[in-house]
């Protein structure tokens, strides 16, 4: 049997479709949403608070020496002096971007800061035998979050006065 004639494509049914819109020189940036930036240098700071809340030993131990070879040349400055400013600083990024998300609901904020060190110093009582829990670093850590917040309002009531003085 000789070979058979091969079979021609169907033709395709032409169908209108629209032209394409030219490209654009160049790509536009994505947009970023405001709310997502303070979001995510929350979870970053949330973390960061998280492995220095939950680190076995005292994370200061390293420059305890330090701190002493201070106290004895400034005697203002102590060790107990240095954890309470440190425990203020630590807090202080809760203040401010915590208010950046709650926009509606700042009145939350200190309520929120207040469950997170207790539950922060609870679990060091119960899980960390080398971490010491106390109620000054509950004071230290509010009064850090009503610091972040009273800069917050600063900031924005200078930037506000600043538009104004523009205009």
């Amino acid at each position: 049997m000789p070979d058979a004639p091969p079979i021609p494509p169907r033709p395709i049914p032409q169908q209108s479709i629209p032209p394409r819109p030219p490209l654009p020189a160049t790509i536009p940036p994505p947009r970023v949403r405001r709310a997502s930036v303070p979001v995510l240098a929350l979870a970053g700071y949330l973390v960061a608070l998280a492995l220095i809340a939950f680190w076995p030993t005292p994370v200061d131990a390293g420059v305890a020496p330090l701190i002493d070879a201070l106290s004895r040349r400034v005697p203002a400055i102590t060790r107990p002096r240095v954890e309470f400013a440190a425990n203020i600083a630590l807090f202080v990024p809760f203040g401010v971007l915590l208010p950046l998300i709650l926009r509606r609901a700042r009145e939350l904020v200190l309520p929120i800061a207040l469950v997170a060190t207790v539950t922060i110093e609870s679990a060091q009582a119960l899980v960390l035998a080398a971490r010491v829990p106390s109620v000054l670093d509950i004071v230290a850590n509010l009064t850090g979050a009503a610091v972040g917040m009273l800069a917050l309002a600063v900031w924005r009531r200078v930037r506000r006065s600043g538009r104004r003085q523009l205009r």
